[in-house]
């Protein structure tokens, strides 16, 4: 059960109306890192979780981004109220008004199409999807992608900090990106408290290969460092020894009946190329300046 507070989680003071502004803070309003993202993110795995305490934890906070999106959807609202009024009620000339949907990048269809309000688009105006939603029910992994997750959208304040001079906008989204390390901190508790958790899942990684660093982009730019060197790792950088690695021939191959091999006989024969073969063709026929070679004409 949810019950609403008329009191925002933080204060919402906007010093002007800045079209502009507002479009750009759609990205954390509809956007992939946005607040609605990580509520159903975080609300979904709360569902389906069996621990008591992470089951807590993560409808704590699916609860706390809910009540950020109605932060950000505020102020998207503050910043387009002048040409909300200035749109509907046709106060300025068309001119005006026209010049006034493109203001400083402000996209159109926020204003035409939405009226000015807080529409679950990012700031390009795509709609938002279940598809930003990643979990895929396993702690180990969900915990891991939430940590990503907050961290990206902690990027994104910053990006949108940088972009006003409005104060009581850069102070609410300062409260918002510190809330973001904030649930880091939470899930990678959450994560470690979890033992064993790498890797995630139950069936153990083959030793046989679980060390090896196969070195497969080779040339200037080579690099080495913790991630592929010491007595973790056997970096392996022959090129025989990176391929048929499981000690096979490196082939394809399945094992099919009579009846199935007879039937894929035919159906090679049927569309066997030609080598010997060089028709004329559509490319020669039509051929012009900066075609290059061609087949030639008889």
């Amino acid at each position: 059960m949810f019950m609403h507070n008329k009191r925002l989680m933080y204060t919402v003071r906007v010093a002007e109306p800045n079209p502009g502004l507002a479009t750009l803070l759609l990205e954390q309003f509809g956007g992939p890192q946005g607040e609605l993202a990580a509520a159903m993110r975080y609300f979904t795995q709360a569902l389906a979780e069996e621990d008591p305490g992470r089951k807590d934890m993560l409808i704590d906070i699916a609860t706390e981004e809910l009540s950020h999106l109605e932060v950000i959807g505020s102020i998207v609202s503050m910043l387009n109220r002048g040409a909300k009024g200035e749109l509907a009620e046709a106060s300025k000339t068309e001119a005006e008004l026209y010049m006034s949907l493109n203001n400083q990048g402000e996209s159109h269809t926020t204003s035409i199409l939405y009226g000015g309000g807080p529409a679950l688009v990012n700031s390009a105006g795509v709609p938002w999807t279940a598809a930003y939603i990643d979990s895929i029910g396993d702690p180990a992994c969900d915990l891991r992608s939430n940590i990503a997750a907050e961290s990206r959208a902690k990027i994104v304040y910053e990006r949108l900090i940088n972009v006003t001079d409005d104060p009581g906008i850069k102070e609410a989204l300062g409260f918002l990106m510190t809330r973001e390390v904030a649930h880091q901190k939470s899930f990678e508790k959450a994560l470690y408290s979890i033992e064993p958790n790498f890797p995630p899942g139950k069936i153990p990684a083959d030793p046989a290969f679980a060390d090896k660093y196969y070195n497969m982009s080779q040339g200037e730019g080579d690099a080495r460092g913790p991630w592929n060197e010491g007595e973790q790792w056997e970096f392996v950088d022959e090129r025989e020894d990176q391929m048929a690695v499981d000690g096979g021939d490196g082939t394809a191959s399945v094992r099919l009946n009579a009846a199935q091999k007879k039937t894929i006989a035919a159906l090679s024969e049927r569309l066997a190329s030609d080598p010997a073969s060089n028709p004329i063709t559509g490319a020669d026929l039509g051929a012009g300046p900066g075609a290059g070679s061609t087949t030639p004409l008889e």
